[in-house]
């Protein structure tokens, strides 16, 4: 095994890497050896077989870990369909119920058809999902379960959440050639396995949020990261570099298509993209290949969501179109003295950033798009910049989950040994990183220069692709930092990086040469005796709670949420359209087919504010004036829950009956100061009065079902009821 683990030193034998496309693991080593004839040898393959079969074992774990992990939660194989639908909460229920629906169509083309011509997500809107929504994975499942010879015996439920604990398992195998393709040692791989499954609570949530977009996409944006790892690598072949370039591109095209929130994502990473760029890590043909993958994803997207504008509008894509644009006529960018190309590097990101910004606004107002201005009122909110009584920003800000990263989180990646290897490598390749671009901007004698060539002829360089994976950690630890929600696009990606941190040859080379004793011998010994020793630990320390873990045992328990389903099914009728929290509704929506007023997916101006209005119903108003909002909605009944009229969960500030009496100029309730300006409401708080059963609330509400938790109305038509002054925008009809 000595033999197998040599690495490039002399003209002995090489360690062997995962890559058949990537040739090569530095710029002057070959990572497969081969005889003289270019064959591989049969330690070769066996090198690479072992580390594919340990990455491939490692992602089965994770997903048997994480189904396992849900079974035992819920008791998922016991308990009842209603049940099950249930435990899908929030969005997820939302998500779901499409693939159910796809299900129970008549047929594959009707099923398409009631998806784009949908008028029971939203009452009295048409709506088109496929558009809407990212929901081409339920589609596309659906497709799958009718075709497949499996129904007799597979129910749906389980070829859909196996399908998601799948994807958990090319996540982790993504990760791992990521790791072995940066170290080249698939103990590397065998690390970052390890430390994602030990650290599942900071790393997924896959479990317990199945049908969540992020679940569908981070595997697949995982594989874009190691797609652009092997394509950053010096020495493809032309033919190596095409096959590459388009398993990006697919794999981007998965991501863009499977979660809403990709263009964000994209224009973060198209940030990283223009950083190599301007330190000139990569070259010029990369950055434009690069930059084209990603726009050939979002408008193949567009394309597919009936061209959907709010991608056409989107920062990602304007700011590669002004990066490219700018790009193409500043020719002399790397050209002249350290002071010159500082200037010129910073005169070069403020027309880029200048033209951004101008054509977003103008594109923007060409296609009349407001459906995402929500994202940047929360940005805005959050540090400051805008106005903290707007509903929807407040909604964002008063969640746990868009709230700054916990301390506690660090504890954690602490106590599986992941947080030290990488902060030890983040600080070592950022000082590395600083030194190799003082030495590009000052050495103009390299311009022209392709990057593995001055790498080359320096003692101290930096490969791309180690580059970009540095910066990609550090962006999207930044974003992890400010919003937590954020910190499963990093702590993965980490895991990977701290790996290649104990396993890399740069990294203990360069502490060797400082005490002066590098040696092939020391240096092997250290990068495959470290992880080893790792992984002994962690094994010795966490395989006893693992076991623990999986062998608890519990059961779903929510009657009243069971009843209240049931109920609505065999008591209401079928086209009746139920207003409430956007969470339950979603829920209704899941498990009764029930017509809803508002839902979660929250992307869109008019819905924000028709649930805004909706949600009245917790405020203080008058019963003419929540009874007005309903019926504009077209709501023929509406649930209102103890834990949102009584919450408890939030502070004072946050609990959603105070952002409403924000929005609405009214005095919040309970002890605290309010600000100045605000006056009290003319009207008790709606939830409470209405079980009163006052003569002003019976004469338009009749309560027809109520438990511990949930309390239901039935509206009475015919009356005569004052409008809402914020009717007409809000309840509008409208076909999309």
């Amino acid at each position: 095994m000595t033999a197998l683990r040599q690495r490039k030193g002399s003209k002995g034998s090489k360690e062997p890497g995962p890559e058949v496309l990537c040739q090569r693991f530095n710029p002057s080593a070959d990572p497969l050896e081969r005889s003289s004839d270019g064959v591989w040898t049969w330690r070769t393959v066996l090198w690479v077989a072992i580390g594919w079969t340990v990455g491939i074992s490692l992602g089965m774990l994770s997903c048997i870990y994480v189904a396992t992990l849900h079974e035992n939660d819920l008791w998922f194989s016991n308990i009842k369909e209603v049940e099950r639908e249930i435990s899908f909460r929030t969005e997820c229920g939302l998500y779901y119920s499409y693939y159910k629906q796809m299900l129970r169509a008549p047929s594959i083309q009707q099923g398409l058809s009631e998806l784009i011509n949908d008028n029971a997500t939203e009452s009295k809107r048409t709506i088109n999902l496929l558009r809407r929504m990212n929901i081409y994975q339920e589609v596309f499942l659906g497709v799958l379960y009718r075709i497949l010879p499996i129904q007799a015996y597979l129910e749906p439920v389980y070829f859909y959440i196996y399908t998601v604990f799948s994807l958990q398992a090319v996540y982790v195998i993504a990760l791992f050639i990521t790791s072995w393709l940066l170290s080249g040692s698939w103990l590397a791989g065998a690390l970052t396995g390890v430390w994602y499954i030990l650290n599942r609570v900071d790393t997924t949530r896959v479990e317990f949020t199945i049908s969540l977009r992020e679940n569908w996409s981070l595997p697949f944006f995982a594989l874009q990261i190691a797609a652009i790892t092997c394509y950053l690598r010096p020495h493809l072949k032309p033919i190596q570099q095409k096959v590459v370039l388009w398993l990006m591109f697919l794999a981007t095209l998965c991501f863009c298509l499977t979660w809403q929130f990709n263009q964000f994502i994209l224009l973060v990473q198209a940030l990283i993209i223009f950083t190599l760029d301007c330190l000139d890590l990569i070259s010029t043909e990369q950055v434009t290949c690069l930059y084209l993958v990603q726009v050939s994803s979002l408008l193949s997207v567009w394309l597919l969501q009936f061209c959907n504008s709010m991608i056409l509008g989107s920062l990602a894509l304007s700011f590669i179109v002004a990066a490219l644009f700018v790009k193409h006529f500043q020719r002399g960018l790397k050209t002249g003295g350290l002071a010159a190309r500082l200037g010129k590097l910073l005169l070069h990101t403020v027309l880029v950033l200048a033209l951004t910004f101008t054509i977003n606004y103008l594109a923007k107002q060409a296609l009349q798009l407001r459906s995402d201005e929500h994202i940047f009122k929360f940005i805005k909110s959050k540090f400051g910049l805008g106005p903290t009584r707007d509903f929807d920003a407040s909604l964002y800000l008063c969640e746990e989950a868009f709230g700054l990263l916990p301390l506690d989180t660090f504890d954690r990646l602490a106590g599986t040994l992941l947080a030290y290897p990488y902060l030890v490598t983040l600080i070592v390749l950022l000082v590395m990183l600083a030194l190799v671009t003082l030495a590009n901007l000052c050495d103009s004698s390299v311009v022209g220069r392709p990057p593995k060539g001055r790498c080359e002829a320096r003692p101290i360089c930096m490969r791309a692709d180690v580059a970009y994976n540095l910066l990609h950690t550090v962006f999207f630890g930044l974003l992890a930092l400010g919003t937590m929600r954020m910190k499963y696009l990093w702590t993965g990606h980490m895991c990977a990086f701290a790996a290649y941190g104990v396993c890399g040859k740069e990294l203990w080379s360069l502490c060797l040469n400082m005490i002066h004793c590098n040696t092939k011998t020391k240096l092997r010994l250290i990068r495959y005796t470290l992880p080893l020793v790792i992984l002994c630990f962690l094994y010795y320390k966490f395989w006893p709670k693992l076991m623990t873990e999986v062998s608890e045992l519990r059961e779903f328990y929510d009657p009243d949420t069971v009843e209240l389903m049931t109920w609505i099914s065999s008591k209401t009728p079928k086209k009746a359209v139920f207003a409430g929290s956007m969470q339950l509704l979603a829920g209704i929506k899941l498990c009764t087919g029930r017509v809803l007023t508002n839902h979660p997916h929250y992307e869109d101006r008019a819905l924000r504010e028709r649930t805004k209005q909706v949600y009245q119903i917790y405020a203080q108003q008058s019963p003419e004036e929540v009874h007005g909002i309903l019926h504009a909605a077209g709501a023929d009944f509406v649930v209102m829950e103890d834990s949102i009229c009584y919450e408890r969960r939030h502070g004072r500030g946050c609990r959603l009956r105070d952002l409403l009496d924000l929005a609405n100029g009214h005095i919040m309730d309970g002890p605290g100061d309010n600000d100045p300006d605000l006056v009290h409401a003319t009207h008790p708080r709606f939830c409470e009065s209405i079980k009163t059963d006052g003569p002003a609330y019976t004469a338009l509400f009749t309560r027809v079902f109520q438990n511990k938790t949930f309390h239901v109305y039935k509206l009475k038509r015919g009356k005569k009821r004052a409008k809402s002054d914020r009717e007409p925008v809000a309840m509008e009809d409208k076909t999309q």
